[in-house]
């Protein structure tokens, strides 16, 4: 979100699923969980671990972690060579992923405005937030919880990230990062 992005190919998904799927058992609100990753892209926390990333959703439980980079190759192929023996199938990409529709982006957008407001991010920053936004909640329109497919979430990502990258604003924090490795604020 720095250079005026959201993550893309599937990132903004795949976050948006974690969240909804770190809710506790028979629990069906959603704000809290999505609110929380919205933040930790909209904000652009980075891991300072594996540990971190798994704590701000970045990595799951299941994920593998290698500690000796020396031993990531080795390990990588380990595991290929135990998922193929055991049968591993990919999962069905038919997936409905559950979102929260308006009752999840109106307080999002809510935070947003008054953020701006208090001039703690710049009008661009809240148009990133904002499409952020509507990709998490599953897109504008949708009056209350819902489960959408991965594919609906997957093309909310791409049509928000081709938006983006389109404006002058963006284009000009791509520049200014790529040079200076330094976030421009405009």
């Amino acid at each position: 979100t720095g250079v005026g992005l959201i993550p893309a190919g599937g990132g903004t998904k795949e976050m948006t699923a974690r969240a909804a799927a770190a809710r506790p058992a028979g629990d069906r609100r959603l704000l809290g969980p999505v609110q929380r990753a919205f933040e930790t892209i909209a904000l652009a926390r980075v891991s300072t671990s594996a540990g971190d990333a798994q704590r701000l959703g970045l990595l799951r439980e299941s994920d593998g972690i290698t500690m000796n980079r020396e031993r990531l190759l080795f390990d990588a192929r380990q595991l290929a060579v135990e998922m193929a023996s055991t049968g591993y199938r990919p999962p069905s990409r038919v997936r409905l992923i559950p979102v929260g529709g308006d009752e999840v982006l109106a307080p999002l957008k809510l935070g947003i405005h008054l953020a701006r407001r208090a001039e703690r991010i710049s009008e661009h920053d809240a148009r990133v937030a904002t499409a952020l936004a509507t990709v998490m909640a599953g897109g504008s329109g949708l009056p209350h919880h819902t489960a959408v497919s991965e594919d609906r979430l997957l093309t909310l990502e791409r049509e928000a990230f081709l938006g983006l990258v389109g404006e002058p604003l963006t284009q000009a924090r791509i520049e200014h990062t790529l040079l200076t490795g330094k976030p421009l604020r405009n």
